[in-house]
């Protein structure tokens, strides 16, 4: 499932990307069809700062040596479908635009799936959180992080240092955003764009806010896999995506607690102007609705507003 829809905002579009079809789903209920997992990036035109990637799925490199890029453990985990079509790259040339003109990317996490195309941006700026490049450096190569991703040197920019001020890791310096701490402006960027802490699912986990005209789009990353997770009624996770979230987990109490913080931003009982459409990386109904790539049968019965 590829494919892109750019939506107004005041300084630009946003376009969401899927760049990596994964495995086949099914969803917990009866309506939406089977889809591939996703992917899911954000394209960010913005005023005065070029483009700003919101994640990158898997890049060129994973697509023609997955081999030596990947883990063989987590390609044959996730299937995916290494079509040079959705890489980010790709997309974007066919938006009309360069590599060169990404000067910024930002990341959830450094995770295979989420930093892959890092290498086809080499000019970047590269937003993370600190204790995400730390647990990557030293925990790589693994299932999780490969550092032929970054082998390139990238331009980290990093967030949430140790011992800033005395806060606890991640949220250390930074400013209080919809009830989260530690939260900062993207450092450059001129635009309202945010990296937000939401750990749980790796050492420095992260959601990225984008502001989009009086209203916000939240990537939470992998903080939940499924749009079920968030809902305000019954929520409950994807059984086999929940396999992947509890084994990939490294603090499943905080991982938890920022879901509930999730599903009360998106059900809109946290103060605060403007809307706030939660989305994460992996949901491929979520992305269908949000990029409009799917049909009305694939949006009904999500328990999320069209």
């Amino acid at each position: 499932m590829s494919g892109t829809k750019g939506t107004s905002r005041r300084s630009g579009r946003i376009h969401h990307l899927n760049c990596g079809s994964l495995m086949t789903i099914e969803a917990t209920y009866d309506g939406p069809p089977p889809l591939n997992a996703v992917c899911h990036c954000l394209l960010v035109e913005t005023a005065r700062d070029g483009l700003v990637l919101i994640e990158t799925g898997l890049g060129t490199d994973d697509i023609h040596r997955p081999q030596t890029s990947l883990d063989p453990e987590w390609t044959e985990l996730t299937q995916p479908a290494l079509r040079p079509a959705e890489t980010a790259l790709r997309q974007i040339e066919q938006l009309g635009h360069s590599a060169s003109d990404v000067r910024h990317i930002a990341l959830t996490h450094l995770d295979v799936d989420h930093s892959g195309g890092l290498p086809d941006f080499p000019g970047a700026r590269v937003h993370v959180m600190a204790a995400e490049l730390a647990a990557a450096e030293a925990e790589a190569p693994s299932l999780r992080y490969r550092p032929a991703h970054w082998a390139h040197g990238p331009r980290w920019e990093t967030y949430g240092h140790h011992g800033e001020g005395g806060a606890a890791p991640g949220t250390a310096g930074g400013d209080t955003w919809r009830g989260f701490a530690g939260v900062h402006q993207l450092t450059g960027v001129r635009d309202e764009l945010l990296i937000v802490p939401l750990g749980g699912h790796s050492a420095g986990h992260a959601g990225i806010a984008v502001r989009d005209g009086d209203d916000w789009l939240l990537h939470a990353g992998d903080a939940y896999f499924y749009h079920r997770e968030i809902a305000t009624h019954a929520p409950h996770s994807h059984p086999l995506m929940d396999l992947v979230q509890l084994n990939a987990q490294v603090d499943e109490r905080l991982r938890i607690a920022n879901q509930e913080r999730l599903r009360d931003l998106a059900a809109g009982e946290v103060a605060g102007a403007g809307r706030i459409t939660v989305l994460n990386a992996h949901d491929p109904w979520d992305y269908a609705r949000l990029s409009g790539s799917g049909t009305a049968r694939e949006h009904a019965g999500t328990g999320r507003p069209a």
